[in-house]
């Protein structure tokens, strides 16, 4: 309560970082992004120890400070982006006078930005199912689980990176009519993603027990946990193609595609399999569920992107 209170109150920060962010990657700028992201992190970092323990002459606020130093790298990422969209950012000007709500251009956004909520939301739940299934054999699973999630963050960031600066190529060369640009945008997107996957494959295989040793793991969480990123690992040979090929699909405005892929990706497939392999074969088998789930999801997004290449021939 006392952390969410202040983090909620005080939101106007990141929901602002978000847009405006967004604004700036949609002008292919996305180095200021990085460094308004990489700002409010770090201020983030430094004031949370200063807050929570009562650091030179600050007051002891435990969970509340924490909090507080949240908000405050959230609103200064804000301030940074109001700053940079104002003073580099010429593409965009922000006036305001006689501004009125376009409910067309509102359905244009919501039809781009309702799958991504949903998809922001089914990994939620995934993680939610998956924790359940793990706890019905052992609390240790679902720590597992915890330290797989911050693993797969570092592997999974530098991909969406290139989601992030492929989706703007791809709209202004749909909209330019240079197909050929556009497949040369996807090809080299799904060159270098791929490379990083196999980079976070060999490093699970290769390390997963100074990995788990990161986390101080017990010997019964590392034994659960060394198989679990040496199976889950085997999912990055295909995770390359269905999040390459989702971002492909939302720049495209098929943005519907996006989510059935992520539903398909992460609930259809991965909870019913983490529950019968679990049920048939025991706690070791459940992490092929991801694995199970990567390749299907990537077989569904290569298949329908031949068939949205049909579709718009010429264009794409």
């Amino acid at each position: 309560m006392q952390y969410l209170s202040i983090c909620l109150v005080f939101s106007v920060g990141v929901l602002e970082q978000v847009v405006l962010e967004r604004i700036l990657q949609g002008t292919g700028k996305t180095f200021y992004t990085m460094i308004t992201q990489g700002a409010g992190a770090v201020i983030n970092i430094i004031l949370d120890p200063i807050l929570i323990f009562g650091l030179f002459g600050f007051p002891r606020m435990g969970i509340s400070g924490a909090a507080i130093a949240t908000v405050t790298g959230q609103l200064a990422g804000m301030g940074m982006n109001v700053y940079f969209n104002k003073h580099v950012n010429h593409e965009v000007q922000f006036i305001f006078r006689g501004f009125r709500p376009d409910m067309g251009i509102i359905k244009q956004i919501y039809k781009v930005g309702i799958p991504a909520i949903v998809m922001q939301s089914i990994a939620s739940v995934m993680t939610f199912g998956l924790n359940q299934i793990l706890i019905s054999y052992t609390a240790t699973a679902a720590a597992v689980m915890g330290v797989y999630f911050k693993i797969q963050s570092f592997i999974f960031m530098p991909v969406f990176g290139l989601n992030n600066g492929m989706i703007p190529i791809i709209g202004y060369n749909l909209g330019a009519g240079r197909p050929e640009r556009i497949r040369k945008a996807i090809h080299y997107s799904l060159g270098y993603a791929t490379a990083i996957m196999l980079a976070g494959f060999a490093l699970s295989q290769v390390f997963a027990v100074e990995i788990m040793a990161m986390f101080n793991a017990s010997e019964h969480m590392m034994s659960i946990g060394v198989t679990a990123l040496r199976v889950i690992s085997f999912g990055y040979l295909c995770a390359s193609v269905s999040v390459i090929y989702s971002a492909v699909f939302q720049a495209l405005g098929r943005g519907m595609e996006s989510l059935v892929i992520s539903f398909f990706r992460q609930l259809i497939v991965l909870l019913p399999a983490a529950y019968i392999l679990a049920a048939l074969f025991g706690l070791d088998a459940l992490w092929w569920c991801f694995p199970v789930s990567e390749a299907m999801a990537a077989l569904m997004a290569w298949i329908w992107w031949k068939h949205i290449r049909r579709q718009m021939a010429g264009q794409v």
